[in-house]
């Protein structure tokens, strides 16, 4: 039985794939807006930690069109590599970035789930790599096809992870002070509830002023 370690900055890659328009029109499995909050969510939480990221496209000029401006924006100086194929383990650049890097752990994101995941994850684990699979980043044509998707990746072996579960098992300590703030940052903007609580504590609990009051103090200085 394989024992699947925590995930740490240290032993894993995070990948995007497919984050594009035409793609996106075609989910219907999880709230569009919802899946862009996440998607971006966990793409910051990569940034911040410091982990490798590959971004990855399908047909952008031809049909998909280009990847999530808020994806290019956190990742300025990467050119998604893009592909033809579905299956992102069947384009020879996308396997060379994956073992340049040379981790074993792989957190992939992808639009479709029922094929643009589903694929390559298979493949990867074929190939000798973890796959950790962001149910809440990806999406499919249908709930069905999406929930189906999710069992037959773990029944290959692949495990279900949700992007704050991925921001959260990186920082782990909230002693770890260098990456405390931006964490928390990100919690604040896109962890729905439990970013309100956050900024309710902070403010009603420990006197902050509130982040809108800051962020003037800030403007004025």
């Amino acid at each position: 039985m394989t024992v699947h370690s925590l995930l740490t900055p240290e032993n894993s890659t995070i990948i995007f794939i497919d984050h594009q328009p035409q793609m996106t029109f075609g989910v219907a499995s999880i709230d569009r807006q919802t899946l862009i909050n996440n998607t971006v969510g966990l793409a910051k939480a990569a940034k911040v930690f410091n982990v490798p990221t590959i971004l990855t496209t399908v047909e952008t000029q031809s049909f998909s069109g280009y990847m999530w401006p808020q994806l290019l924006e956190l990742f300025p100086d990467q050119t998604p590599i893009e592909r033809t194929s579905m299956n992102s383990w069947e384009d020879t650049k996308f396997v060379a970035e994956v073992e340049r890097i040379g981790r074993k752990k792989l957190v992939i994101a992808a639009l479709w789930t029922e094929v643009c995941l589903v694929f390559p994850a298979i493949q990867a684990l074929e190939a000798g790599y973890e796959v950790y699979f962001v149910v809440d980043a990806s999406g499919g044509t249908s709930q069905i096809a999406h929930d189906m998707a999710v069992q037959r990746l773990i029944q290959a072996g692949a495990v279900p992870v949700t992007w704050q579960q991925v921001l959260l098992e990186y920082q782990r300590d909230w002693a770890r002070k260098e990456t405390y703030d931006a964490v928390i940052e990100i919690v604040k903007e896109h962890s729905g509830a439990y970013g309100v609580g956050v900024e309710y504590a902070y403010t009603m609990v420990h006197g902050a002023p509130p982040s809108n009051a800051k962020a003037t103090a800030l403007t004025h200085a």
